[in-house]
């Protein structure tokens, strides 16, 4: 092992960290953090597959109900941990569980949508998972996933500015410190919000430190109209025309 994955779970408790303690008003209920009761399939993912320096890094914004809020891998619908990644590991349960949206891990029923889509379209070009890692690698912005009383997520764009202020210090220094260590060529926003991210915390990096070129694929959520009509092609082309696929 060269280190970075050592390094990785450091920023990653780091993290837990700085957002332990922290405390938002209603019409949030409930607040889950997966790298706390899923850490062990996110430390699989992060040791099996982060261990070395990356082309290109691609940036989710926060966990789907029923993919890295369940099994601790960012967009991480269960087939593909499981079946492509050939990560499985035992999943607890967050503090304070919501009735209606129940951590059920690996055993979870329900698929994640956004997931489905784009770990598809990484497994149809690239059959073995070593192939796609060599080059790239998947994190998300912020861990956690806010819910209202009824079940509906609250994504952290929906969040007061002043809640969200003592996330964002700490989720800038998580991704600085991805970037430093894995220094890739390419920064990919999966989605706008990710974008605005990295454009910032890339702005913030140290003098010396490696800037990598800043670009965008369209989100594979189901609430997109475009991402509805045909998202393996759109992100495809958006990957190359960033000149990060051929």
């Amino acid at each position: 092992m060269s280190g970075i994955a050592e390094r990785l779970l450091e920023a990653t408790n780091a993290l837990c960290s700085d957002l332990s303690g922290l405390e938002f008003a209603e019409p949030t209920t409930h607040v889950y953090n997966p790298l706390i009761y899923a850490r062990a399939p996110h430390e699989q993912y992060l040791r099996r597959f982060g261990d070395s320096k990356k082309r290109v890094l691609l940036l989710g914004m926060n966990p789907g109900p029923f993919g890295m809020a369940q099994t601790g891998v960012p967009f991480g619908e269960i087939a593909a941990v499981r079946d492509w990644m050939g990560i499985s590991a035992p999943v607890s349960k967050p503090e304070h569980e919501h009735p209606k949206r129940p951590v059920e891990g690996f055993a979870c029923p329900k698929s994640e949508v956004s997931g489905r889509r784009l770990w598809g379209l990484f497994a149809e070009r690239f059959p073995h998972p070593e192939e796609f890692f060599a080059d790239h690698f998947v994190v998300n912005y912020c861990p956690l996933v806010w819910m209202e009383a009824g079940g509906k997520n609250r994504t952290p764009d929906k969040l007061p500015s002043s809640e969200m202020a003592p996330v964002t210090d700490a989720c800038d220094r998580y991704l600085g410190r991805f970037l430093e260590l894995l220094e890739p060529e390419f920064a990919v926003g999966v989605g706008g919000f990710a974008e605005q991210c990295l454009a910032r915390v890339i702005e913030r990096l140290a003098p010396g430190k490696t800037r990598p070129k800043l670009g965008r694929i369209l989100h594979p959520s189901p609430a997109s109209p475009a991402a509805n009509r045909d998202w393996p092609g759109a992100a495809t082309r958006d990957l190359q025309k960033l000149g990060i696929w051929p």
